[in-house]
């Protein structure tokens, strides 16, 4: 039997009631699993009296381990028994007598009520871009430039362009300007093949030495041109019907690029406008898990994330760099529960065959199957993507009903 004693905005006080017999009967349980499992002298496995099992293992231990158990099975009964859903607990007392029933009390954190504002009233402030024929001509210098082709120029290097050294030593290595370390871009551009030059090696900042270094060829892309015959190889009948697919491609991707914009600013505004008080523990275990993907990051750039909190320290930025960790969970648990609650509010719903197709679209762009996909990322990754997709699914039906 459980009660509600006290409830005040996300805690909520109530009291459990165990049973004698359930009492009983799990303090005989407890009995009998240390009687198989414990070795006593003169008496054989599971035979030895409880009398002799409490002596050894202690009474007080063997109720508090009674305790735990009884409260590890009837409280999350009991939460839902009251309709709670609990993100932290704490007991406040328990009371245990042989022959009496188990009463313990317990304050719950439960999962915060929220409040929606008036969101169709919002006014969401996104630019539409012009597909103008700047931006076309663009996409399709782009597009050539994926058919494009290294030739070997004679003139002084660029920074788009491949330039192919050789050491003292005799190694040779190509240099990609537009991705080479800036002391190494520096000495090269402008040089010609045949040129010599003196390349820097750093440690840090610090130069420790310098190659010697001789300038074996410049490279450039070279772009087909842009006519009827580059269309033709790139699937379309003339270079007229490839700019039009092209313009027609640019303002489906801009439209969507708008709407995906303006489901994160409804999203932006849903967070900060909800009347939500978010509990404690709920928020520890954001920023704990802020930390984890941070530290998974630093993992990547062989750093600890011991050492980057100690070198914070150091420079005198933990406080901030702690400020900004609560900043930002409290922003991501703000909007979860804004879109949650969104969703609830407009009974939004995800037909297997919408999720199916999503995942089958997310599969094929990594060039998987959709059962690989879900084999690869596991029951709990993909319970988490219909979320998201729900969640979306939402955003998106609350934009068709905002004012514009």
């Amino acid at each position: 039997m459980a009660e509600i004693l006290e409830r005040e905005g996300y805690k909520v006080k109530i009291k459990v009631e165990v049973p004698a017999g359930q009492v009983e009967q799990t303090y005989q349980s407890l009995l009998n699993n240390y009687a198989g499992r414990v070795k006593l002298p003169g008496f054989r496995a599971g035979k030895a009296p409880a009398k002799v099992i409490e002596a050894r293992i202690g009474k007080e231990s063997l109720l508090d381990e009674v305790k735990e158990a009884l409260r590890d099975e009837t409280f999350p009964k009991a939460a839902q028994e009251l309709s709670l859903m609990p993100v932290g607990a704490r007991v406040l007392e328990e009371n245990l007598t042989f022959g009496q029933p188990f009463v313990y009390t317990v304050e719950v954190e439960n999962y915060p009520e929220v409040r929606l504002p008036d969101w169709q009233r919002f006014r969401l402030e996104v630019e539409t871009p012009e597909v103008t024929d700047e931006v076309v001509n663009r996409a399709l210098d782009e597009l050539r430039s994926r058919y494009g082709e290294m030739l070997a120029v004679d003139r002084e290097v660029q920074e788009k362009d491949n330039v192919f050294i050789e050491t003292d030593d005799g190694g040779r290595f190509p240099v990609v300007m537009e991705n080479a370390q800036p002391h190494v871009h520096e000495v090269l551009l402008g040089k010609k093949a045949g040129d010599e030059v003196m390349v820097p090696v750093k440690d840090g900042e610090t130069i420790v030495r310098e190659v010697k270094t001789r300038v074996l060829e410049v490279k450039a892309l070279q772009l087909p041109e842009l006519d009827d015959e580059f269309a033709k190889t790139v699937g379309e009948d003339s270079l007229e019907a490839l700019t039009g697919k092209v313009r027609e491609g640019l303002k489906a991707q801009f439209e969507r690029e708008v709407r995906n914009a303006r489901a994160s600013q409804l999203l932006d505004k849903l967070g900060e406008a909800i009347e939500a008080e978010i509990p404690p523990t709920m928020q520890a275990r954001e920023e704990q898990s802020l930390l984890q993907s941070l530290a998974e990051d630093l993992k990547q750039q062989k750093l600890e994330l011991s050492e980057y909190i100690a070198q914070l320290e150091k420079d005198g930025k933990l406080e901030e760099f702690q400020q900004n960790l609560t900043v930002s969970a409290t922003r991501r648990l703000r909007r979860s529960l804004a879109v949650e609650a969104l969703s609830e509010s407009l009974k939004t719903e995800l037909d297997p065959e919408e999720f199916n197709e999503f995942l089958a679209e997310m599969a094929r762009s990594y060039r998987t199957t959709p059962a690989r996909l879900q084999s690869e990322l596991g029951q709990e990754a993909v319970a988490r993507l219909r979320i998201q997709r729900l969640h979306d699914k939402a955003l998106f039906m609350a934009l068709e009903r905002i004012e514009s």
